[in-house]
């Protein structure tokens, strides 16, 4: 049975609601009766801490297994991520992702696709290609793999085929090719102080920020049909022009904002109004994410106030004038103000739509 909280409202309804019922803004009182989902999170950890908080604020997740070396195993991270959406369908979907490990063997392609239809049987609805893909691995000559690699469109199009959604993280945001002095934003100053080895501002040896972003844009060309959520902004969060530009390339391609709100205040500091009107004007191409991570040595409290402080954070820039302190600026931010309808799409609706019938009710117990 459909979860009655998120079924749309039949027409003749809507047509029948006026602004004293649905008014023309969501204010921070709103937060917590509004649905949200939050399309970018990282579940690695047996706890509930992080959907315990989810249900209490109104949001449905999307925990998305990641190929990154500082998480749990790929067959761990998949089990946890099963188990949470087959004990929490009304909160928590899941995407699955796959190893380059045994990438130059004869059998790879098809070891990885056989993978991906049992990840898609048991529920995943998307497959994750991370930045090691261009950034960190190599072939057995020693050649960086990159995402437009011909062997790697067997697998983009079995996810299109299984009408399936591919998230993508290709390169780093443009500041990973600054000093960290020139960096915009703190978080970002402070992951590549801690993670050298993907600053690539120290790696000139590598493939530059054009190069990554290029070979992203052709695998997409390529893959015309293929529904693409580009996590991080798609990396193009330095620039809501390149940002606007991309997704008027190519029709089928989402971004979600997880990680990225600091550069995206840092641009409303200096034109709020410009970056109003990119919200406004792609408001059907945007989702709601933070990347939240929930690690398995997480303090359950401390997790949850710190997803319940990020998520309300968020809340009150997009929906108040309000003038907040964040933590990724030194500056203060004021809030977007933007109309109930844009954020109705930008925290649900959107999502929805991508990911179809990914949430689903949860069964009374004792229900067949």
């Amino acid at each position: 049975m459909k979860n009655a909280r998120y079924a749309p409202l039949p027409m003749l309804m809507l047509l029948s609601v006026g602004c004293a019922q649905l008014p023309s803004r969501c204010s921070e009182a709103d937060f917590a009766a509004e649905p949200k989902i939050d399309v970018h999170v990282h579940i690695n950890s047996g706890s509930d801490a992080l959907i315990e908080q989810a249900r209490a604020d109104g949001f449905r997740l999307l925990t998305i297994n990641v190929d990154y070396p500082d998480f749990p195993p790929l067959p761990e991270q998949l089990a946890l991520a099963r188990a949470d959406a087959q004990q929490h369908p009304d909160i928590v979907a899941f995407a699955a992702t796959f190893s380059m490990q045994g990438w130059d063997d004869a059998g790879w392609q098809g070891r990885v696709q056989g993978e991906l239809d049992a990840a898609f049987a048991a529920g995943a609805v998307g497959i994750k290609v991370w930045k090691n893909i261009g950034m960190e691995f190599r072939d057995r000559a020693g050649k960086l793999v990159m995402i437009d690699d011909a062997r790697l469109d067997a697998i983009f199009e079995q996810v299109r085929q299984r009408g399936k959604v591919l998230i993508g993280h290709q390169g780093e945001p443009h500041n990973c090719w600054l000093p960290l002095e020139q960096m915009t934003v703190n978080n970002d100053r402070e992951y590549f102080q801690e993670h050298p080895q993907y600053h690539m501002f120290l790696h000139p040896e590598l493939p530059s920020y054009e190069a990554q972003m290029g070979a992203r844009d052709r695998m997409l060309a390529r893959h015309p049909q293929l529904h693409f959520m580009g996590a991080h902004l798609a990396s193009l969060e330095w620039s809501f022009a390149k940002l606007a530009k991309f997704l008027d390339s190519y029709p089928l391609a989402q971004v979600d904002l997880a990680a990225r709100m600091g550069q995206v205040q840092y641009q409303s500091n200096r034109d709020r109004a410009a970056v109003r009107a990119f919200f406004i004007k792609y408001q059907d191409r945007l989702l709601y994410g933070t990347d939240l991570t929930q690690e398995a040595a997480a303090d359950s409290g401390t997790m949850r106030k710190e997803a319940h402080q990020r998520w309300i954070s968020d809340w009150r820039y997009f929906n108040t004038g309000a003038i907040q302190k964040v933590t990724e600026l030194a500056e203060p931010v004021p809030g977007l103000e933007l109309p109930r309808a844009v954020i109705d799409k930008l925290y649900y609706r959107n999502a929805e739509r991508l990911f179809g019938q990914a949430w689903k009710a949860k069964q009374s117990r004792g229900a067949p």
